[in-house]
């Protein structure tokens, strides 16, 4: 009797089984983690790292990771960061500043468990932010010239207005020390992607998170670039690629673009930086979409958004052209010369409070050194000498030194709009039925 038992037991083990293999999906080798931390962390290798998705995570057209899924992790190494390094010493800064080499190896389950995983190492973190179009220009060369001077200054004034600004205060009190701690900045983000396949149920998707009804001749295209490109190194014509991240569907909710197929594009404008401070400038769009299947089709799409990284400072225009943010070139070097000549003018009753002013004022333009020393000799040729060489620094870094390039590292996160009559509106099939 026992025996019979298992007999009639193991079929009923083997169908239960079979059923979560047939309802689980699998995350194939490669799949981008866009993932960051929501408070500072310091900068050691050893620390443990808690970040939380910043988007949702497809495979099948089936949602498996949402947003805000907490991936952990660790800092396994650290590399020295020698650019700014050089930079800091500039200022007789003598901050060992590092690049934190992340990997990840766990998610944290909706029961708190959590599921081993692989990735590749990550060394490109930084915050992020959303670029996207802005609307076309009013008026001509003069206007556009004080609109970028206006929005230099409210960039300037954001610094001690925006959320956050008491933390930004401790870190620029930080900058003028000759050595302060790292840290990991808050926000800072990584994108990993995943060493080995995993496999695991996929998330109930909420009715209101589908793609809501409308004009089925544009779509906005959430993708993953698939190579770096750069204003320094890409070459116009050059051809680039990008992976849907999301699937995308129908006013009736079946799906008009999955998950996983590819647009083809090409690179229409590289314009590296060069010297005098001109800045680097890059532009692309796609023009096919390559379904799964091996089908394809001619599509228009034009960039509407990006991720950035803060360290770039980066803003696009109405065309999808993304430079570096144009810098003050003029007010910042007029003030600094002006301060580091204030010593210079000594009048016969400059004594006391009235000289240290003067002095500090001046030479504070290198950080806490220059303060300590121009004070210290209450000289003023001593104080307008570091004053003079802080504003040369300034005049070289937005004259003379080589300008910013545009970069975009691989699975940077895109958002494209296809343009009403080239929107890839596709018949549904059995195999492109939304699976929600």
């Amino acid at each position: 009797m026992p025996l019979r038992s298992n007999f009639v037991f193991l079929p009923v083990v083997a169908a239960a089984i079979s059923l979560c293999q047939a309802q689980s999906v699998t995350l194939p080798q490669g799949t981008p983690l866009p993932v960051k931390i929501d408070k500072p962390m310091p900068m050691r290798a050893g620390q443990l790292i808690r970040a939380e998705l910043i988007y949702p995570v497809y495979a099948n057209n089936k949602l498996v990771l949402p947003a805000k899924t907490i991936i952990t992790g660790e800092v396994a190494s650290l590399r020295s960061n020698h650019d700014r390094r050089a930079a800091a010493r500039l200022r007789a800064g003598f901050t060992p500043f590092h690049i934190p080499v992340v990997r990840f190896t766990g998610i944290l389950l909706p029961s708190g468990n959590i599921l081993p995983i692989a990735t590749t190492a990550a060394t490109d973190g930084a915050p992020i932010y959303r670029l996207v179009v802005p609307p076309p220009p009013k008026g001509g060369f003069i206007r556009r010239q004080i609109d970028n001077g206006i929005q230099i200054l409210r960039d300037q004034i954001a610094l001690f207005t925006a959320p956050g600004k008491e933390d930004r205060l401790v870190q620029l009190l930080y900058s003028q020390l000759p050595w302060h701690p790292q840290r990991i900045e808050k926000d800072t983000a990584w994108t990993v992607e995943t060493a080995a396949p995993i496999t695991m149920l996929p998330q109930p998707v909420a009715a209101s998170s589908l793609s809501e009804p409308g004009d089925p001749s544009t779509w906005m295209v959430q993708a993953y670039l698939n190579e770096k490109l750069s204003s320094a190194t890409s070459e116009q014509g050059e051809p680039i690629h990008a992976t849907v991240a999301e699937p995308i569907y129908n006013p009736d909710h079946s799906i008009a673009v999955p998950e996983g197929a590819t647009l083809v594009g090409t690179v229409t404008q590289a314009k590296p930086a060069r010297r005098f401070g001109r800045a680097g400038a890059l532009h692309f769009d796609f023009r096919q979409l390559v379904l799964p299947a091996g089908r394809t089709q001619n599509v228009q799409t034009s960039l509407a958004a990006t991720d950035a990284a803060a360290n770039q400072s980066l803003a696009m225009n109405s065309e999808g052209v993304v430079k570096p943010k144009p810098r003050d070139k003029i007010a910042i070097p007029l003030l600094l010369a002006a301060l580091a000549a204030s010593p210079l003018h000594e009048d016969a009753d400059d004594r006391g409070e009235v000289l240290f002013r003067k002095n500090a004022v001046a030479s504070n333009s290198i950080g806490v050194i220059g303060f300590i020393v121009g004070t210290a000799s209450r000289s003023g040729s001593v104080a307008a000498g570091f004053g003079a060489y802080g504003t040369a620094l300034a005049l070289y870094n937005r004259w003379i030194k080589r300008g910013a390039d545009v970069n975009f590292a691989r699975d940077t996160r895109i958002v494209l709009q296809t343009t009403p009559r080239h929107a890839p509106v596709l018949r549904p099939t059995p195999s492109t039925h939304s699976t929600h």
